[in-house]
């Protein structure tokens, strides 16, 4: 692969782009795994709390029945109110922090089946996927639910949580017989960068120091690898993608700019564009973030663009490399995560929405519905609410778009129910 030009762009966004930049992960794993006290782990021993959360999250804990000086960790991830009564994560939580290295986003997926949906959600940009195994029953079904989610998702990097490991006197045979289980289903479902950690959270074990009673494991601490982790390389630089959302006009100074948040690709001013749909084809002549003229631009940053020649662009159209132009058409193949109440049939009509793209979709067949247990395909008619399927759109208008697994940016689109105006599908394009 040819070196990556990245001429003016500025440092601090090279670095935001590398290994000591933004981590987004999500957490999974089957109900009273420990996600959310292995959350609330890394929060408190890394010095995220404050002291009034720290105060309240005793007292709770306290009225709980807990032991004196016991902290019930959940509490600073389970927020709702059914969460908190019934001990298991409904809804997803987000929680922030920062270390001297980097600075994290966490989204606390729900493990059990029924909230599936919300799980994809909160895993749908994150960079790398903590699956918690409980070290007593190893790899479930709930396990394989959601290794196949984070392959489905795509996410480049997963962390083995193999938590519980004090209830087993942290034996080193049961953590390398549960690691060899799940490489063996990460490589059955194309998973990538595998990891596998043994830890306590309730004690903290590996969480964020490394622990005396695993002497055994050579490995990093759960959030020394977090903090070290080279996610740079999962960004795509290389198919320039700029989905226009708003065209700025200002007829005082005759200023005509194009707003967008870059896809992927490395923008530079002075590079070769072609708008899609039309074909149009003109020069970048200025490149502004923030108000400020840039030099260039890369992926996830909100830019105006101004152009060298009056063409007929506007919201929904892609500027784009000409030597590496995204697919056009009609007709798309995708799988299909179901989220609505009311189910997905052959012949059902949705609105489409793909980056700033819009039209009307027809389901012309659903090829297949996944068995998220056995993880096998299985004849379908429809979907149901959770369910995960393929199915074969018509639209009413031709789209730009990238295969998911080649572009996770450009290949993501929802469904909508345009009576409710519900989301009811977040898809990925085959």
């Amino acid at each position: 692969m040819a070196a990556l030009d990245t001429t003016g762009v500025g440092e601090d966004v090279l670095d935001e782009m590398g290994g000591a930049g933004l981590l987004r992960l999500a957490t999974a794993g089957s109900v009273d795994d420990g996600k959310s006290t292995l959350i609330g782990r890394l929060l408190l021993d890394s010095k995220a709390i404050l002291a009034d959360q720290l105060e309240h999250v005793e007292e709770a804990s306290r009225r709980r029945g807990g032991a004196a000086g016991h902290l019930d960790l959940s509490l600073l991830t389970d927020g709702l109110r059914a969460e908190r009564e019934q001990g298991i994560t409904i809804d997803v939580a987000y929680r922030y922090f920062a270390t001297a290295r980097r600075k994290f986003i966490i989204a606390d997926t729900p493990g059990h089946v029924q909230y599936t949906r919300n799980m994809v959600t909160g895993a749908s940009t994150a960079d790398l996927a903590v699956v918690l195994v409980d070290a007593r029953h190893g790899v479930v079904e709930q396990s394989r639910r959601h290794a196949f989610v984070a392959a489905l998702l795509g996410i480049p990097h997963v962390v083995v949580a193999v938590n519980k490991m004090d209830l087993v006197d942290f034996d080193r045979a049961r953590f390398e017989a549960i690691e060899h289980d799940f490489r063996a289903l990460a490589e059955h479902l194309g998973l990538g960068d595998v990891t596998a950690i043994p830890m306590s959270a309730l004690h903290g074990d590996n969480v964020v120091d490394r622990s005396e009673r695993t002497p055994w494991y050579d490995g990093l601490a759960l959030l020394e690898h977090l903090e070290q982790l080279e996610v740079a390389d999962d960004a795509n630089l290389e198919d320039l993608r700029l989905p226009v959302q708003w065209v700025i006009r200002d007829h005082a100074s005759d200023f005509r700019g194009y707003a967008g948040q870059l896809a992927s690709g490395v923008l530079h001013t002075g590079d070769e564009v072609v708008a899609l749909p039309s074909g149009r084809r003109t020069t970048v002549t200025g490149v502004q973030l923030g108000g400020e003229e840039v030099g260039a631009a890369l992926p996830g940053q909100s830019v105006t663009v101004r152009l060298g020649d009056e063409v007929d662009v506007s919201r929904g159209d892609v500027l784009c490399a000409p030597a590496r132009e995204p697919a056009s058409a009609r007709e798309l193949e995708a799988d299909l995560c179901w989220m609505g109440e009311a189910p997905l049939r052959s012949r059902g009509r949705y609105a489409i929405k793909l980056m700033t793209q819009g039209a009307r979709a027809l389901v012309d067949e659903v090829v297949h519905r996944i068995d998220v247990d056995s993880l096998e395909a299985q004849p379908a008619d429809g979907l149901q609410l959770n369910d995960i399927g393929r199915v074969r759109l018509r639209l009413s208008a031709p789209l730009v778009f990238d295969p998911y697994a080649r572009n996770r940016a450009t290949g993501a689109f929802v469904l909508v129910d345009e009576a409710t105006n519900d989301t009811v599908a977040a898809g990925m394009v085959v």
